[in-house]
């Protein structure tokens, strides 16, 4: 057989199911080869999105997301998406071509290792045809033990070489090591030791302790403890429908009530959380606590390069279990923060009441998010991005839904809808929502074709202020010309028609009601552009650049 017939059949011994990207010289082979297999080929527009895809669908499932470029150009307009997956810790494989080895003249030559280096990236090459399962599996079993995007070199030359194999290709599966294990006695000991001397303890639960399965014991153990139950902005709205003493995020995007309460803690118990200085607001929210770090990693130092006074190397399920079932031992059961005063705090907390003046032809991006929350039903999941209109989404969207998807890993706007694409295929074609800005979203407007050749029950609504919103309240808030910020877009609803999908160009939160109504009967590939009010400042732009916590 040819060499990329037995890529082919190695990926998919791998549990490859959807391959993003796009096909070229030097994988159209080992396409055809993915097809027979019955794999499931993606086609993009961009390369770029096709790997920022394949990270949703990592994010979404956990699982190892597959892309591929061919060689050269191809390769290098991934760049930015690889170092998102990177820095959101997304186990990829990306099957990259690379020009022919006898050809050093070859037009689209590009230096593949140097490039996956410079974007964090794993490296893996193809160098001889014998090799084809070691590397394969090599790439598989480092992008799920490192989590991390890793990129498979493969020469096109060598990809036509032939090959005699007849033994079953062993996955990377056989090589992982077990699933964490529970905590040893010593640190579940110094932990219980802290947690019962506590009156004001915190849990924050981050992305890896709703991985791991730990949200029923997490609920026991905020209830003997007399825990507030907070998040990471990665692990958002999860438990909040569970639990009357759910406060949001930890961090910038929490609320002024939220804030107050969480300076005040004493014990802080981090849960598959990395409890970085995101998490900690810099250490503002917890000035005084102890802190409980509970994390599969060797170890994890927390925002500020600070340790933790007790780190439990944990299977976050099995930590918080051994910890539970330490302090029924004791007998130990208090009401810490949950009392009536408490609740009666957090009654309504999530609202921004602060008023500003809106124009007859917008509409209030507050709104717009309260209206999406109570319209779109809470088993459909929500992709939120990043820039200046995430101050209003990480907020003020509070249902829990089964994912609940942030940006931020590299603070770059445009990858949350390859991300929300990927999302969405990695569930089944499930309905999503993605609510992000005009600038990100028109970085891949091309994709929503893609949306339309897959049948994406995905509906994406664009807080549109028609300016690049960070750059717009900086300015502002330094007296410079904010206007130079400003871009026009065109109807994007209509761009969405002309598509052939659905859209709607939104001036009042009715419009906003009507439309997300509509697709919830009919979920497909829909755009709400939302025309907002520029005039209205999110609560984080407020503190971090006008001095204001109301």
């Amino acid at each position: 057989m040819k060499v990329y017939q037995r890529l082919a059949q190695a990926f998919k011994a791998e549990g490859t199911e959807a391959v993003f990207g796009m096909m070229g010289d030097a994988n159209m082979y080992w396409y055809t080869e993915l097809a027979k297999l019955g794999v499931e080929l993606v086609e993009v527009r961009h390369e770029g999105a096709g790997l920022g895809m394949a990270d949703g669908w990592a994010r979404a499932t956990h699982k190892v997301g597959v892309a591929s470029t061919t060689c050269g150009p191809g390769t290098t307009q991934i760049a930015t998406a690889l170092v998102t997956a990177s820095r959101a810790e997304s186990p990829l494989v990306a099957f990259c071509g690379e020009h022919p080895v006898s050809d050093d003249g070859y037009n689209q030559r590009f230096d593949n290792r140097g490039f996956a280096n410079a974007c964090e990236t794993g490296f893996v090459r193809l160098n001889s045809p014998e090799s084809v399962d070691d590397v394969v599996r090599k790439a598989f079993y480092l992008a799920q033990l490192e989590s991390k995007p890793v990129m498979l070199s493969c020469p096109m030359d060598i990809q036509q070489k032939n090959i005699d194999e007849d033994e079953e290709y062993q996955p990377s599966s056989t090589l992982l090591p077990k699933r964490a294990s529970g905590p040893d006695a010593d640190s579940v000991k110094r932990a219980v030791d802290l947690i019962s001397k506590a009156k004001r303890p915190v849990i924050v639960a981050g992305r890896g302790a709703r991985w791991s399965g730990a949200g029923e014991a997490i609920l026991k153990l905020a209830d003997r403890s007399g825990a507030l139950i907070a998040t990471s902005l990665m692990a958002k709205t999860w438990l909040a429908g569970q639990d009357p003493f759910h406060i949001g995020v930890s961090g910038l995007y929490a609320t002024k009530t939220a804030i107050n309460l969480l300076h005040d803690a004493d014990v802080v118990i981090g849960v598959g959380a990395s409890l970085n200085r995101y998490t900690t607001e810099h250490g503002y929210l917890y000035p005084n606590a102890k802190f409980v770090h509970i994390d599969t990693k060797t170890h994890v130092l927390m925002g500020n390069s600070r340790s933790s006074d007790v780190y439990m190397q944990s299977d976050a399920k099995l930590g918080v279990e051994a910890l539970l079932a330490a302090l029924e031992q004791q007998g130990f059961k208090q009401t810490g923060y949950r009392t009536p005063d408490v609740k009666k705090q957090l009654v309504g907390h999530f609202q921004d009441k602060k008023e500003y003046p809106i124009e007859d032809d917008k509409v209030d991006p507050r709104d717009v998010i309260t209206t999406l929350d109570e319209v779109i039903p809470n088993n459909i999941s929500l992709l939120t991005g990043s820039g200046a209109s995430a101050g209003f989404s990480n907020i003020l969207f509070n249902k829990e839904r089964p994912i609940v998807m942030a940006s931020h890993f590299f603070g770059c706007i445009g990858q949350m809808m390859p991300a929300a694409m990927g999302a969405v295929l990695a569930t089944g074609n499930r309905p999503h929502v993605l609510v992000d800005g005009d600038a990100s979203v028109m970085m891949h407007l091309a994709e929503f074709d893609t949306m339309m050749r897959y049948k994406m029950p995905l509906l994406i609504v664009v807080l549109n202020n028609e300016s690049l919103g960070a750059e717009y309240y900086k300015l502002d808030a330094h007296g410079m010309d904010k206007q130079l910020s400003c871009i026009t877009t065109p109807d994007l609803g209509a761009v969405a028609r002309g598509f052939g999908g659905k859209g709607v160009l939104a001036t009042s939160s009715e419009q906003v009601q009507k439309a997300a109504q509509e697709w919830v009967a009919n979920p497909c590939p829909m755009i709400i552009d939302a025309r907002i009010e520029r005039a209205v400042v999110t609560l984080p732009y407020r503190r971090i650049h006008y001095g204001s916590d109301e």
